[in-house]
């Protein structure tokens, strides 16, 4: 209740407030996908919080970036069965990048932060941020300037390519006979830079479900979705290609199976 009364006061926080906590997670979610931004949304605890997990799931498997703020019960009534206690951290472990119990009030700047940050870096994800009763109801003068504490994650986040790397691929283009672009969800803000190489090189395209939009499916080279559920001949092409250009995508088992390439 604090968190929402504090966003109402807000002038530069536009807050909306819908009539269930699932349906409010996925229109962030939805948000996210157009935008481009992360989607934000905030439950209570116990029930409010659980209302979240389908939306949180499908952020995390369709790599959209997703904050989500929970209320919880007392610091000193964790683990009491107190009324509407859930424990939503471990319930959401693994269907998040990552998530937090905020025990400090000096910690929520720093949180806020990387919450944010974990959720548009990298591969695109949920982050949740569960936040007890009383750390709400507790005065701090916040300091935004915190440092993140994410050494581990920051080491890990996608190194710039090689500086041949691109090329190589021109080479390999040229070369190619039969070449196919199979472009997913990676590429969603990148369709003005898809139909422009697309125009350069004549390579026919085929998507997944999460790459759908991102180049014109009634261009003549389109070749539609690939997979179980694609078209016939975006399949045939894929099959017979001898180079396969993968952009934005992750090789999954509805698309493309868990063989070997040709």
């Amino acid at each position: 209740m604090e968190i929402h009364q504090a966003l109402t006061r807000s002038p530069a926080i536009r807050n909306h407030l819908l009539r269930h906590e699932q349906g409010e997670a996925f229109a962030a979610s939805g948000y996210a996908r157009s935008s481009g931004r992360p989607g934000v949304c905030v439950a209570t605890s116990g029930p409010g919080a659980t209302n979240l997990v389908s939306a949180l799931a499908d952020a995390h498997l369709d790599s959209v970036p997703l904050v989500a703020i929970t209320g919880q019960v007392p610091r000193r009534m964790i683990g009491t069965d107190a009324f509407q206690e859930t424990p939503i951290v471990e319930l959401t472990r693994s269907i998040t990048k990552h998530n937090y119990l905020v025990l400090d009030v000096d910690d929520i700047p720093r949180v806020i932060n990387e919450a944010f940050f974990l959720a548009s870096t990298g591969r695109p994800g949920p982050v949740l941020v569960d936040i007890p009763k009383d750390i709400q109801q507790q005065m701090a003068v916040p300091s935004w300037d915190a440092p993140m504490r994410l050494p581990g994650y920051i080491s890990r986040l996608p190194k710039p390519p090689a500086a041949n790397l691109l090329d190589e691929v021109i080479r390999l283009v040229g070369d190619a006979e039969r070449p196919v672009l199979y472009v997913g969800g990676g590429c969603s803000a990148s369709g003005d830079e898809l139909r422009r190489f697309v125009e350069l090189t004549g390579i026919p395209v085929t998507t997944t479900l999460m790459g759908i939009g991102n180049f014109p499916s009634d261009d003549p080279l389109s070749l539609r979705m690939l997979g179980m559920h694609g078209t016939v001949y975006a399949n045939y092409a894929v099959d017979n290609a001898d180079l396969l250009l993968a952009l934005g995508v992750r090789f999954d088992d509805r698309h493309y199976s868990i063989g070997p390439f040709a």
